[in-house]
């Protein structure tokens, strides 16, 4: 059933995003490509203008250039020992293109030629000492507000010295700058409807189609993420586009290996909840004869059953909290005050460790030392540990290895400090960085790595912290238990008058 609700979910969230993925794929397909050829179009017109402006100005002053040299040609014509009569005159001053034209030698400014009567002067350009910006702003004003106007032009002579000076009316220059200005037109768009295809082009063949790829690649593997075929294949390309598909490939198989480990696990999780079922009904049998034990008059029997009552009740609390925690995890801590001294010594005779011959058992803990915490919690916390220890100090048949292993504890800042130190060999150094990550911190063989992820989680679950400390030789853990006050809630101890215990667990 949990399998069918998974898939049934994820085809679910699969269909309520199919559509709105394709639709975004579809829209990044036409817009980015659209998008992309429209700016190519609008920056290749924009650098067109910005060469359109310099080019149509000196078109216009080699235009009034090519006049004076004109006029001046002219006026050295008609200057010269023969005389022309009017109507000869005319028809220079018609083919130079001007109203009239004067001159000076460097002596005197004389008339020349000009027809019957000069119109009134309208504008007055020096090609003498023209900038570029006048130019330019003369330029767009014949080409905006001319047509009708004569301008007077002042330039050098194309021989001797002095200037010539001509009239002339600006509609042929107007014109002639409107052609120009089309001709520049029609060749931008030429230009820039290649620039843009090539550019375009390129650009879909190293961005757009890559980028699309990418976009189909994800959404195939978010149809299907637990299927290895739908990771994406990397292209092999050596730039940014390359990287980012190896990245994605990556995470790709990282996720699918995830989900399959998730998989696993629910599988797990599911059977480990069938047999903990059973396991708790045949616990609560022994329960019920040890309960039988406990009426033997047998010294023995008296000292011994007692230990297997508790050792019962806390299997039974454990199945409990296994069922429980398929349903929503681990219970929140029923913390209460408690004599940490006296709970290490359970720890110490479940494990039968107590008395050992072949393991030094040391309970550090100062018998006055109190600590506010789930009895039961606490004590998974600890036999975790210790059965951690002991299973690997009973590794090796060497007598002259050192085998001990210690709990100690103290008080300080309104918290309490356990400590769980061995003289193993250690934790090794590719373990640590996922030592509190169920299923992967474990070197022993028959290991499962539930142990310390679970103690993480309930000291976690009283506010607390676990970790791993290299203090001396073997391992040494840390565990860090604020008082309730200090975790947010009411601080039970000092509501009861309890003292603070110093770094040695007595009483300051």
């Amino acid at each position: 059933m949990d399998a069918g609700a998974d898939n049934g979910g994820q085809k679910g969230t699969a269909n309520a995003a199919g559509p709105d993925g394709a639709r975004a794929a579809g829209r990044h397909r036409t817009g980015l490509s659209g998008k992309l050829l429209f700016l190519t179009i609008l920056f290749v017109m924009l650098s067109e203008v910005m060469i359109y402006v310099p080019s149509v100005a000196n078109f216009r002053d080699g235009w009034l250039r090519d006049r004076l040299t004109m006029a001046g040609i002219t006026a050295v014509f008609l200057h010269g020992e023969r005389s022309f009569d009017r109507a000869t005159q005319d028809k220079l001053l018609e083919a130079s293109g001007a109203l009239a034209i004067a001159g000076y030698d460097g002596e005197r400014r004389r008339l020349i030629a000009a027809t019957t009567m000069p119109p009134e002067v309208d504008s007055h350009i020096d090609m003498r000492d023209m900038d570029p910006w006048t130019s330019v702003a003369e330029t767009f004003e014949t080409l905006v507000f001319g047509g009708d106007r004569t301008l007077r032009v002042v330039g050098a002579p194309a021989m001797g010295e002095g200037f010539v000076e001509i009239l002339i009316r600006d509609a042929p220059l107007r014109e002639a700058m409107l052609t120009f200005s089309r001709n520049i037109l029609a060749l931008s768009l030429i230009i820039s409807a290649i620039t843009a295809t090539l550019v375009y082009l390129s650009l879909r063949w190293l961005f757009v189609r890559p980028m699309q790829r990418l976009t189909r690649a994800m959404a195939e593997f978010s149809d299907d993420p637990e299927n290895a075929d739908t990771v994406i294949a990397p292209s092999g390309r050596a730039d940014e586009i390359g990287d980012a598909e190896l990245r994605l490939a990556a995470m790709q198989r990282e996720l699918v290996k995830t989900l399959h480990q998730k998989r696993r696990l629910a599988d797990l999780g599911l059977a480990v909840s069938k047999i903990n079922h059973d396991l708790r009904n045949i616990l609560a049998s022994a329960q019920l004869f040890s309960d039988r034990l406990g009426t033997l008059e047998d010294p023995t029997v008296q000292r011994v059953t007692p230990k297997i009552v508790g050792a019962l009740d806390r299997a039974i609390g454990y199945t409990r909290s296994v069922l429980e925690y398929g349903r929503a995890g681990e219970a929140a801590p029923e913390r209460r005050l408690i004599r940490l001294s006296h709970l290490v010594d359970d720890v110490g005779d479940l494990l039968g460790v107590a008395g050992s011959e072949t393991i030094e058992w040391k309970n550090a803990v100062d018998p006055e030392l109190e600590i506010d915490a789930d009895p039961d919690q606490l004590f998974r916390v600890l036999m975790n540990l210790c059965r951690n220890a002991v299973q690997v100090l009973d590794g090796k048949a060497d007598p002259t290895l050192v085998r001990r292993l210690e709990v100690g504890a103290r008080r300080g800042d309104g918290a309490t400090l356990i400590q769980v130190r061995d003289t193993g060999p250690g934790v090794p150094e590719q373990l640590r960085p996922t030592l509190f990550q169920a299923f992967s911190a474990t070197a022993r063989k028959g290991g499962t790595g539930l142990g310390l992820a679970i103690a993480a989680e309930l000291v976690r679950a009283h506010g607390g912290t676990i970790s791993l400390t290299d203090a001396g030789p073997g391992a040494c853990f840390e565990i860090h238990i604020p008082d309730r006050g200090r975790n947010g809630q009411r601080n039970a101890m000092k509501d009861r008058g309890r003292p603070e215990y110093g770094q040695n667990g007595k009483a300051g």
